[in-house]
């Protein structure tokens, strides 16, 4: 048995931000190029002028690049507003998809909103170093999100 096979390769992230369920999901989902870290967190070369989160089961999440091409990051699985969200993640086209899930619950005065990326043991040996990456990487991303979602 590898060290995978015993490993959870799944990133879970928790926030919570002052607003209602409501505002939340449509922060993360309509508003996304207002907050994404694209400096950091991109495909592609430059930055973009757009993202775009298509609202709906089979709808692209993707970045739309100032000449016009662009770089899609994902497929939407599960559409449920102002709940949840699943998408296929495929930022790179040539690695295998993984899954994010983002459940947005009322808590108290704010919300609290849950990240699952799964899917992570589809990169065999390569799994755990991919998941610590992304584990990094979405408490980069989820900053910016918690500032634009409370204003």
């Amino acid at each position: 048995m590898s060290t995978q096979e015993t490993q959870d390769l799944t990133v879970r992230k928790s926030v919570v931000v002052d607003c209602s369920p409501e505002h939340a999901f449509d922060v993360f989902t309509e508003r996304l190029e207002t907050w994404w870290p694209f400096e950091s967190h991109s495909p592609g070369d430059g930055l973009p002028v757009s993202a775009t989160f298509e609202p709906r089961v089979g709808g692209r999440v993707y970045q739309t690049m100032a000449g016009g091409e662009e770089h899609e990051w994902a497929t939407v699985l599960v559409w449920e507003p102002p709940a949840r969200f699943v998408i296929d993640w495929h930022v790179n086209p040539t690695s295998p998809s993984t899954e994010v899930e983002v459940r947005f619950l009322p808590d108290g005065e704010g919300t609290r909103v849950e990240l699952e990326h799964r899917g992570w043991e589809r990169y065999g040996d390569e799994g755990a170093d991919r998941h610590a990456s992304y584990n990094s990487g979405w408490d980069i991303v989820l900053k910016p999100f918690i500032a634009a979602a409370s204003r």
